[in-house]
């Protein structure tokens, strides 16, 4: 019975997450620099015969662009909640533990020395960095005795990022590619095309539904690992599993719009203090929220400053910097 209510509430709160989202989808397509009606997007939509300059903007600039932020923020998202569960630490997150500066870094010498790579090379460098970056961070924060705790993850993180990022600066400024290399910096969506999306969007797709498929599994190991072991999990394996799963999406996060910090760690807090610690709930919602925030923040950052642009990172910045020193001085308990 309790399990039944337990789905019966997640169910509705699951409603009204994608009622948000579909509101916001629909904001972010009628707002920016040229002025669209709510019937311009409705027809671009519903309507594959329809035409007009209003038409093309919507089809051929901003849908792209927010399809890509909804599958960003889903996979961002989604990735830092499965950190924060496997690690037990609340301050987990792809763009803070080493997976985006190593996608980074990895992207800058591909754009260097591979510069007609196409996107799926692209993606699977960047998938290649993600795993380098993470295996570094993990390997630094577990040298000293006693394993790795919160707090040495996260120094490491910090000081293995600052190096990748400094890598590919360098790299950058050496070969004259810093302009290239800047456009991925900023993490920004200008630019996302239909032929982007089709190589990228079904890896993250992929990512999240293993993930859905092991949130059981997750949860359990999230509380203790040695409760795991004894109901008979193979913790190794799952964990092998949901690494992969985490490259996966913060790879091809990175190689869509470059580096992206704080969504996969402030989200994760958000949608526990929704739905609880069950990771069964907890992923579902993630994906929905992250998507909901990657969509209001891409609508700032078009909107503010009109028609200029204003880096979407940083209005994600803005709002995950508090975030994250909130979490700090209450020990990872703010949103629990």
């Amino acid at each position: 019975m309790k399990t039944i209510t337990l789905f019966s509430s997640f169910t509705w709160k699951l409603i009204l997450g994608i009622l948000a989202f579909i509101v916001m989808f629909f904001i972010a397509l009628v707002y920016g620099a040229a002025d669209v009606s709510v019937n311009d997007v409705w027809l671009s939509l519903t309507s594959p015969s329809a035409i007009g300059e209003h038409i093309s903007i919507i089809r051929d600039i901003r849908l792209p662009r927010e399809v890509a932020a909804i599958f960003v923020g889903s996979g961002l998202a989604v990735s830092g909640a499965i950190m924060q569960g496997i690690t037990r630490n609340p301050l987990a997150d792809p763009g803070l533990l080493g997976l985006s500066a190593g996608a980074y870094a990895a992207l800058a010498i591909t754009i260097a020395f591979i510069p007609t790579a196409n996107y799926f090379v692209t993606m699977v460098v960047c998938f290649i960095g993600a795993a380098i970056g993470a295996l570094i961070v993990f390997g630094i924060g577990s040298m000293k005795k006693g394993g790795f705790s919160p707090l040495r993850i996260v120094l490491a993180g910090s000081a293995v990022s600052a190096f990748l990022f400094a890598i590919a600066e360098g790299i950058g400024l050496y070969f004259k590619s810093s302009k290239d290399i800047s456009m991925w910096t900023a993490g920004g969506l200008i630019g996302t095309n239909w032929n982007q999306l089709q190589i990228i969007v079904p890896f993250i797709v992929i990512g999240v539904i293993i993930s859905f498929f092991l949130s059981r599994q997750l949860t359990i190991l999230s509380l203790n690992e040695e409760v795991a072991v004894g109901l008979g999990q193979n913790t190794i394996r799952i964990k092998v599993f949901l690494f992969v799963v985490i490259i996966i999406l913060a790879g091809a996060s990175v190689a869509l719009v470059g580096n992206m910090s704080f969504i996969g760690l402030m989200i994760p807090h958000i949608v526990r203090a929704i739905v609880g610690t069950d990771y069964r709930f907890v992923l579902p919602m993630a994906a929905i929220t992250g998507a909901t925030f990657m969509l209001f923040a891409d609508t700032l950052a078009r909107t503010l400053n009109a028609p200029y642009e204003t880096p979407v990172i940083a209005i994600v910045a803005i709002t995950g910097l508090p975030f994250f020193l909130i979490i700090v001085r209450k020990g990872g308990r703010a949103f629990l």
